[in-house]
């Protein structure tokens, strides 16, 4: 039995979905189980019970410090090994991305794996469209960014799904193998044409600045995300890689439709 963590979350659910969509038979985990979910809580290692389950798609539970991420990951490997799941994949970070704020507890957790006497899997995943197209401000000028004229080679959740989904089906063919698993380059301008108005820029003092008056925001947050625009605006995420069109068994989702469409969604008073 296949089973994906996170089950609930947005590459978690398009995961079973394309499993479902493939019937290949999967089962979802998640802290906060639907019908036919299995309670599973990384911080309540008592709930981390994986009997029955042959291949963990170990979706990263990234929303928190690196400390924490990293021991819920340690916890959950530990109980894979304990309860005879035979692999385990990873969805990891785009290998271009080490200079990004979270980038540590992914590579620790590229090693536990790799140290666990599973079979194995990693999964580098670029960043998403949905999220290159969210973190664009609107003005009422048009975007605005600190993103300058640095390109993001972003791809769509649901490619990464499908390639997820690809690798679980048959683990064994893909054992001991990392993808690096990204999109075409777009920039903010891009976006900005996509939609017919102007893109400005804004510094990365600005923009931190702003990130740090967000009061939305948790204390990790804004580190991260000023990581994030400085990355793509002097030109460390816009790497290229064949796996992932090598890995779908279809053409790459057009990522700056994705981006620009998410960012459609945000604008003041609807498209």
């Amino acid at each position: 039995m296949i089973m994906v963590t996170g089950a609930n979350g947005q590459l978690g659910s398009l995961t079973l979905q394309e499993l479902a969509g493939r019937k290949v038979p999967a089962l979802g985990g998640s802290r906060t189980p639907a019908d036919g979910q299995r309670h599973l809580d990384f911080d309540e290692p008592a709930s981390l019970g994986l009997a029955g389950v042959s291949t963990l798609v170990l979706v990263s539970a990234g929303y928190a410090e690196d400390d924490q991420v990293i021991a819920r990951h340690r916890a959950l490997l530990d109980a894979a090994v304990r309860d005879g799941v035979t692999h385990v994949i990873y969805t990891s970070l785009t290998g271009t991305g080490d200079h990004l704020g979270f980038a540590l507890a992914h590579r620790a957790t590229e090693d536990l794996v790799r140290a666990s006497g599973l079979g194995w899997t990693i999964l580098r995943n670029g960043l998403y469209a949905e999220l290159f197209g969210a973190l664009l401000t609107w003005a009422p000028d048009g975007l605005e960014s600190a993103f300058g004229d640095g390109a993001l080679s972003a791809v769509a959740r649901a490619d990464l799904a499908a390639a997820a989904a690809i690798v679980a089906s048959h683990p064994t063919a893909h054992a001991d193998k990392t993808y690096d698993l990204v999109g075409e380059p777009i920039t903010a301008d891009d976006v900005a044409g996509r939609l017919d108005v102007a893109h400005r820029t804004i510094g990365l003092s600005e923009y931190r600045a702003r990130l740090l008056a967000d009061d939305t925001l948790l204390p990790f947050q804004p580190p991260m995300l000023a990581s994030i625009a400085t990355s793509v605006r002097h030109g460390f995420l816009s790497n290229s890689s064949p796996d992932l069109l090598h890995l779908l068994d279809r053409p790459l989702t057009d990522a700056l439709a994705v981006a620009a469409d998410t960012a459609a969604t945000m604008r003041p008073g609807g498209r």
